[in-house]
């Protein structure tokens, strides 16, 4: 997931994302304990989607602030 795409949600859709995106990090190391998982560094890539979208509502929070 590219930031330009986060960039154009707006607050609503990115909380449901980042749920989303919560979700399959649960399942993806739920898998891993499980040694079902298929993809190793699919963690990594959930996490550090979950990073964008976290800053980029942190952005919009202080735009709004301001």
């Amino acid at each position: 997931m590219k930031a330009n795409k986060v960039r154009e949600m707006n607050a609503e859709e990115l909380n449901i994302k980042l749920n989303d995106l919560k979700k399959e990090l649960f399942n993806l190391k739920f898998q891993h304990a499980t040694n079902q998982l298929d993809n190793p560094q699919r963690i990594a890539a959930v996490k550090k989607d979950i990073a964008r979208v976290n800053t980029i509502l942190r952005e919009l929070e202080l735009r709004e602030s301001k």
